[in-house]
């Protein structure tokens, strides 16, 4: 798939060499991550979209990446991605707009590649 593959092998082996350290404090902050993001009172899909902008608007292209591949495993149309987009982008301002653009390319590689 390219970078969305790229990616994601690269996310595990640093994950894994993050937890394999033992700190307690650490594995506690990944697990309650982790948690946060489970269906509730507001759906997992939403909880993604909200995870993608407010990444989008702090200029994290790591989380960005990691929020997009799961607004497409939850099934983000591209509508709601456009109107995610737009939001993080008043959110955030032009600064965001390198960003924005990184985002708009992975996940037509992940249209792309899911067809």
């Amino acid at each position: 798939m390219g970078k969305i593959d790229d990616y994601q092998r690269e996310r595990e082996r640093l994950n894994q060499l993050v937890l394999s350290k033992g700190n307690l404090e650490i594995k506690r902050f990944f697990s309650l991550d982790s948690q946060v993001y489970r269906p509730g009172a507001i759906p997992k899909k939403y909880k993604e979209m909200l995870g993608l902008v407010a990444s989008l608007v702090l200029r994290c292209d790591d989380c960005i990446m990691y929020h997009i591949i799961k607004c497409h495993e939850e099934g983000v149309t591209q509508e709601e991605f456009n109107e995610a987009m737009a939001i993080a982008l008043v959110v955030g301002g032009s600064i965001t707009i390198p960003h924005l653009r990184r985002a708009y390319d992975a996940w037509d590689e992940l249209q792309r590649t899911s067809r």
